[in-house]
């Protein structure tokens, strides 16, 4: 029987939520230390543990069938591998950044200037594209130092927090792209291994739509229970259950995070009470 042979980043930014989510999705593997690759026990796959960088040459040369990396890695490496699927983990963004006491204007200021960066594609495509030109310094590590020791006027670096370039005396004025961890593929898949990935992405997107939702529980008198139930959206529609107190109901349903708190206040306006919010593990459409 075919395996599907994953990549993930064997120390890093990604790798501890990349191992979470094989996990998560119920595939068991011996991750130790020092180990490069491990077969799962329970799920036809074998994970690699490889460095960041090098996961798009081996996914385009098919020596991974798919494999977990940064979209800024995937774009930067320009390798020939398709985009499977965003895992919505890992966000950030690739910023530019000048010393905190500059004066900045906007992207015409850079004309001319020297800028650092790890990622001397997708800034020169951006540049490109706003039509600055400036001198790109590619350097592979402390691109947050080039400016105080005058290698480059400004910089373009992964940004989560900002604390980094805070301590270093820098501030952020630009985002040049947002990224997060996404699955790339190689090219020509096998049907057997197109089945194999489909089931593992199956397992995502039920993980990825129960990290989205909520799953609520409340109490509702019986002559509010048409205007909650029109307040609550629900997958098709509420489920409403009799309580012991006579003139009282359970409503359970499912809420999506992005409206949530808009809909639990209209919700205890319409008279709900003992709200309770559960946590989703899986949700399968």
């Amino acid at each position: 029987m075919d395996t599907l042979r994953i990549a993930v980043q064997k120390s890093g930014r990604l790798s501890e939520s990349s191992l979470e989510l094989i996990k998560e999705c119920g595939i068991d593997f011996n991750n130790g230390t020092g180990k490069l690759k491990s077969e799962a026990t329970n799920f036809p796959a074998e994970m690699l543990f490889l460095r960041d960088d090098d996961i798009p040459g081996y996914v385009a040369d098919g020596v991974a069938d798919v494999g977990i990396i940064g979209e800024n890695v995937m774009l930067e490496k320009a390798q020939n591998v398709e985009l499977i699927e965003k895992l919505g983990f890992s966000k950030c963004r690739l910023s530019l950044a000048i010393p905190r006491g500059q004066e900045y204007n906007g992207l015409q200021d850079l004309q001319g200037k020297d800028i650092a960066t790890s990622y001397p594609k997708i800034l020169g495509k951006f540049l490109a594209d706003n039509h600055v030109q400036a001198r790109i310094h590619e350097i592979s590590g402390s691109v947050e130092i080039a400016p105080s020791i005058g290698l480059a006027q400004a910089i373009c670096d992964i940004v989560s927090s900002g604390s980094t370039l805070m301590s270093n005396g820098l501030k952020e004025v630009e985002v040049v792209f947002r990224s997060e961890a996404v699955m790339i593929g190689t090219p020509n898949l096998s049907e057997s291994k197109k089945n194999i990935l489909q089931k593992l992405l199956f397992r995502i997107h039920a993980l990825q739509s129960a990290k989205k939702n909520k799953y609520i529980l409340l109490n509702a008198p019986n002559d509010s229970l048409e205007t909650i139930i029109n307040i609550l959206p629900g997958m098709k529609s509420p489920t409403v259950l009799p309580l012991a107190m006579e003139g009282w109901s359970s409503v359970h349903s499912v809420i999506h995070e992005d409206y949530f708190w808009d809909i639990i206040e209209n919700l205890k306006a319409a008279g709900a009470e003992g709200i309770l919010v559960v946590p989703i593990q899986k949700m399968i459409k």
